[in-house]
């Protein structure tokens, strides 16, 4: 498996805070079967000032140190970036940092309150020839609010990385409820654990891919966790993958009264 968002790299955000708790993280990531692991810190001016030379040389370092500690985990570079303006700009500068230097770009939001032009972001990265990745987007407070954003979104071509945690209601009942609600809409691309610690958060995506396989197939399963993260890597154009697939009760229509009640029942939650 492939794990396209992390915040393994040590003391440089709000993930690892030391080499020790990094190469922790690393050992639960390989024996639970991740193979590669986007190195990917928050890019948050003001908050987290990272910056894209400093975030490349400190996974090389932390390569290295796992290579010395024999951990068979393949690193790669790339950043967990904060909508900011003039953000084609950066990217081109390196500045910020695209997931291992390919078209698709990991892209954040605020958890609570979403910022004006939001859309135009995403469009405007679109239309540079990049892939905004809009990360964990069950786990946003203002998606009831705004979740036709979220559809225009897709729609245009962005795509949407669920959390493992989320799906398996680690966030509590509103993030799984999106999980499982964008899943049967195939509104999401990848997975991916966001982890930041070894207990809380940590790199897992093993128990998520069994869950998956029983909700959207074995297939599609594995283009979440393992072929479309490879595609990235690999730079591919989202042509060259096969669309998620909307579950059959989707398909069929949904039945609006039961979307309602649901609704009204994980806000009362």
């Amino acid at each position: 498996m492939i794990d396209l968002h992390s915040h393994l790299l040590p003391g440089i955000d709000d993930g690892s805070p030391d080499l020790e708790h990094s190469l922790a993280m690393a050992r639960l990531a390989v024996a639970d079967g991740i193979t590669i692991q986007a190195c990917t810190p928050h890019i948050f001016p003001g908050v987290y000032n990272n910056m894209g030379a400093d975030i490349r040389q400190r996974v090389e370092l932390l390569q290295l140190a796992l290579d010395e500690a024999s951990i068979p985990l393949h690193l790669v570079a790339g950043a967990d970036v904060h909508i900011t303006p003039n953000l084609v700009q950066k990217l081109h500068a390196g500045e910020a940092l695209s997931l291992y230097d390919s078209r698709y770009v990991l892209l954040e939001t605020p958890h609570h309150v979403l910022p004006p032009r939001t859309e135009d972001t995403f469009f405007e990265l679109l239309n540079a020839g990049f892939v905004p990745i809009l990360t964990h987007p069950e786990r946003m407070s203002w998606i009831d609010r705004h979740f036709d954003l979220v559809r225009r979104l897709v729609q245009a071509g962005a795509w949407m990385q669920l959390t493992a945690g989320a799906l398996l209601g680690n966030f509590g009942s509103k993030p799984r409820y999106w999980s499982e609600r964008m899943l049967d809409e195939g509104m999401f691309h990848i997975v991916a654990t966001d982890a930041h610690d070894v207990e809380r958060r940590p790199p897992r995506l093993r128990d998520a891919f069994e869950v998956l396989c029983r909700r959207v197939g074995e297939a599609e399963a594995l283009n979440l966790v393992s072929h479309r993260p490879y595609g990235i890597l690999e730079n591919q154009p989202t042509s060259a993958f096969p669309a998620p697939p909307v579950s059959s009760t989707m398909a069929a229509g949904p039945d609006d009264s039961l979307l309602r009640r649901l609704a009204a029942l994980w806000r009362r939650t």
